[in-house]
């Protein structure tokens, strides 16, 4: 009997510890930190899907910009506009006209030239003798102070260096010019800067003609000795003391057939006489 009764109370404790146990093992909790620095594997799987598509999205659209682009259509910087047309001060241009006068220049005033890119004259003046009895050929057109600059290189050195050097020619009867006023560059190049031909400031003389049928024409003549190299050295050389550039043989092959005199403005007042 105490034997069954031990049994049974070593039975009842044992089905007792068995219910208390939990039925499965402990779950170990996530590791908050990790969970927030990394993804799980689904998620980090959409944003590297969500990456590939953005960068190909670049990649199209750079692509697209590159063939759509043609090089006639991007921007290119506009050339700066050309000058306007110099405006004549009324004073000096009046004060030019007396003086031109005075000297006994024919030329008739003209109306105003603007041939665009630059090129005009304000005032400009046809000039057909510009000394009593000594023709320009053909008539020049001209601002007023290059053809007063021209009167005065022919009155005080043209005149008197060819009366020393051809006493039997005769007088000085006409100066044939081989350009005046016209619209083109310097050396008539097709790009460079506007010759102040184009302004009306300078003229091409070619030839010297005398009364006694005498012509002179100009051209290289290096260190001819003779009257006619002499003549043409020494009214070249003194044509910078009118005018603030002087070309002509042995400046360049541009100029071996005339003089090109001009009436630019630079600063400190220098002058190009070669």
């Amino acid at each position: 009997m105490r034997t069954l009764t031990a049994g049974l109370l070593a039975l009842a404790t044992l089905l007792l510890i068995s219910a208390a146990l939990p039925k499965t093992g402990p779950v170990p909790e996530e590791n908050p930190i990790r969970e927030a620095a990394e993804p799980k594997s689904n998620e980090k799987d959409d944003a590297t899907e969500k990456n590939a598509e953005a960068q190909k999205s670049d990649s199209d659209d750079a692509e697209k910009t590159s063939d759509e682009t043609k090089p006639d259509e991007q921007a290119t910087p506009k050339s700066p506009p050309p000058p306007p047309v110099e405006k004549e001060d009324p004073a000096a241009y009046a004060a030019c006209i007396s003086d031109l006068k005075a000297i006994g220049a024919a030329f008739t005033e003209k109306e105003r030239i603007d041939d665009g890119n630059g090129c005009g004259i304000d005032k400009p003046i046809e000039v057909t003798a510009i000394l009593p009895g000594v023709k320009i050929e053909p008539a020049a057109t001209l601002r007023c102070e290059a053809a007063l600059a021209l009167a005065h290189w022919t009155r005080d050195t043209v005149i008197p260096m060819s009366e020393k050097a051809f006493p039997k020619a005769g007088r000085l009867t006409s100066l044939s010019q081989a350009s005046s006023y016209i619209c083109r560059n310097r050396n008539s190049a097709a790009t460079g800067k506007l010759s102040e031909h184009a302004r009306g400031n300078a003229i091409d003389i070619a030839t010297f003609k005398f009364e006694g049928g005498k012509t002179l024409s100009v051209e290289p003549r290096g260190k001819d000795s003779t009257f006619d190299g002499a003549f043409q050295r020494s009214v070249r050389e003194a044509a910078c003391l009118d005018f603030t550039t002087v070309l002509g043989p042995p400046s360049d092959d541009a100029h071996r057939t005339h003089l090109h005199l001009d009436v630019i403005k630079r600063r400190g007042g220098f002058r190009y006489c070669w």
